[in-house]
């Protein structure tokens, strides 16, 4: 008898004791709760990546835990007052404003074949070869001069009919494409030097050779072989370039805006 009263008291007391967790909650790491708001977050998340092969919520939730107890740990060893894990959290928190404050603006830039086709009169696709010396960004000023007096007379015995400009980047040239008598095929703007493109760009006609053209990689002689109209180029590639620019500008003027915005003092004296 005094058993059975017993057992209804215990039963009484666990059906009225508060729950260890709230409704939302579905797991505690140390201190730190995980909802399951988290969990179907992360749930959505993974869907759309693998919509056939997601993990199911029990995954999700033990991927989860074991996250927080690594962070948790790395928090206890100091590891976000590191120098260089500062520096990676504040460019994921400058890509995250970026997201935030322009993402919606990005999702509606859907630039027209009118807009693209604007573009590509200024920035069409075109083929060239060339001659290459490497030289580092910081080569001194003999080095340069070096490697421009080396071109200026490659270019003369081109010009000269004393060799091709192929044999010359066979023989001179110091990249892979020397096999090829320099030819880098037909590339857009995304795929060149900004320098190399430009002075490519201002030879005008095909078949018209450079003078050496100093970019970060190195002095180039360069020779434009060809350049494709309109209708004989990827239009949908034009456009995510042209949509890619559009988002620079927003970035940029954004980015002015708060550098407007903020108070700033710079020492060029030690630059």
């Amino acid at each position: 008898m005094k058993n059975s009263v017993l057992f209804q008291v215990l039963a009484l007391v666990m059906l009225t004791a508060p729950s260890a967790f709230s409704s939302t909650e579905v797991a505690r790491v140390n201190d730190k709760v995980i909802t399951l708001e988290e969990v179907n977050a992360r749930l959505v998340e993974a869907s759309r990546g693998n919509p056939v092969g997601a993990p199911g919520k029990k995954q999700i939730l033990e991927d989860l835990i074991k996250r927080e107890a690594a962070v948790q740990e790395a928090k206890r060893m100091k590891l976000d007052q590191d120098p260089s894990v500062q520096d990676r959290l504040a460019n994921v928190l400058y890509l995250s404003l970026i997201e935030k404050k322009l993402g919606g603006e990005f999702e509606k830039l859907s630039p027209t074949d009118a807009e693209a086709k604007v573009w590509y009169e200024r920035n069409p696709e075109i083929r060239t070869s060339h001659i290459f010396i490497p030289l580092a960004p910081d080569a001194n000023s003999d080095e340069e001069s070096r490697a421009s007096k080396n071109l200026s007379s490659i270019q003369s015995d081109i010009k000269a009919g004393r060799m091709s400009f192929a044999e010359a980047a066979q023989k001179f040239s110091e990249d892979p494409s020397a096999a090829l008598g320099g030819d880098l095929d037909y590339r857009l703007k995304d795929r060149l030097d900004p320098t190399y493109f430009k002075a490519a760009l201002k030879l005008g006609k095909v078949g018209d050779l450079s003078g050496p053209v100093r970019t970060p990689y190195g002095m180039h002689l360069i020779r434009l072989t060809g350049k494709h109209s309109w209708s004989e180029v990827d239009r949908s590639r034009v456009k995510r370039l042209v949509g890619e620019e559009k988002k620079q500008e927003l970035v940029a003027r954004y980015l002015n805006e708060l550098r407007q915005r903020a108070k700033i003092s710079t020492n060029e004296k030690a630059i």
